[in-house]
């Protein structure tokens, strides 16, 4: 089967091709044949009742500063596509919203991955409080109030944005720290949002394990360590990626998470785990399967296109 295949994400030109999930993605469909294009989410636009992308044909391989090459722009009628991966990274606004606005409009039938409704209900920091059981103690809100409450119960806290990402203005409150209400300023200065405020788990010493699950089935796992001195692990704040197996507790969280992902249309999610609770469900854009792939010799982007394939095909025959 080969497929016409749009890829919705930022320029391809700064990626890390040894780290970024969206360019093996890339890479597998093309050597199973597959058409590729790529366009960045400005260049949608609704015509008519007609969702437009102006559009240019990609190849891409694994040399280094010469990874792509694009073609001349096309304007694509993207209901005329078999697949687009929605790949572009949060933050998650109003933009990134609008964008599954638009691609809700050929979804199913051109196929998009994961399934723009969905993605637009499913923001990270919020999706994972419908599995209140897995989470540590969590507080969402803008009361100043609330939040000195939640602290004066668990005393060693995280403070972070309800939609931020990449581990971006992410602070850990210490119980002998005097800088909260300085920061609940700070934070009232530069954001609407709510803030999410969690119990600190020490254990994200040890790590902060990201798992992958496809189609709504753990496929493997990393651990993401934290810098000296950080207490945070996202890749971009400096966390180290080391080798992890899945314990008995992390097929348990997929075990619950896992058929919901599935009903949703989910097909490549990435949740947190610290220690025994689960942190986040990462639905956008997420990432770890170059990581995974060279630790356990596997090939999870070739399983994601397994069931890409078999999703279009079931669309095909209805």
């Amino acid at each position: 089967m080969s497929l016409a295949v749009a890829i919705q994400m930022d320029p391809i030109e700064p990626i890390d091709i040894n780290a970024d999930s969206t360019f093996v993605l890339a890479l597998e469909a093309e050597r199973r044949g597959h058409g590729l294009y790529h366009y960045l989410p400005k260049d949608l636009s609704y015509r008519q009742g007609r969702i437009y992308a102006k559009a240019r044909p990609l190849n891409v391989r694994r040399v280094k500063g010469d990874h792509f090459t694009l073609g001349p722009v096309e304007t694509i009628d993207l209901a005329a596509l078999d697949v687009v991966l929605m790949r572009q990274d949060p933050p998650f606004d109003m933009a990134y919203i609008g964008a599954t606005h638009l691609l809700e409009r050929i979804h199913p039938r051109t196929l998009v991955v994961n399934d723009p409704a969905e993605v637009r209900n499913a923001p990270e920091k919020l999706f994972v409080t419908h599995f209140v059981d897995l989470m540590p103690p969590t507080l969402i809100t803008h009361d100043p109030a609330e939040i000195r409450a939640f602290r004066q119960e668990y005393q060693d806290i995280i403070v972070k944005p309800l939609y931020g990402n990449g581990g971006s203005r992410v602070f850990h409150i210490r119980p002998e720290d005097d800088n909260l209400n300085a920061l609940l300023e700070f934070f009232a200065s530069t954001t609407n949002e709510p803030l999410m405020v969690q119990r600190y788990l020490p254990e994200v010493r040890a790590g902060d394990k990201r798992v992958i699950l496809i189609d709504g089935e753990p496929a493997g796992a990393i651990n993401r360590v934290p810098a000296s001195g950080e207490a945070r692990a996202n890749m971009h704040s400096g966390g180290r990626a080391e080798k992890a197996d899945m314990t008995e507790r992390d097929r348990e969280i997929c075990a619950l998470i896992g058929p919901t992902l599935k009903e949703k249309g989910l097909v490549f999610v990435g949740i947190d785990v610290i220690g025994p609770y689960l942190t986040e469900i990462n639905v956008t854009s997420p990432t770890g399967l170059q990581e995974i792939d060279r630790f356990d010799g596997v090939n999870l982007e070739g399983r994601i296109w397994d069931v890409i394939e078999s999703k279009r095909a079931s669309l095909l025959s209805v």
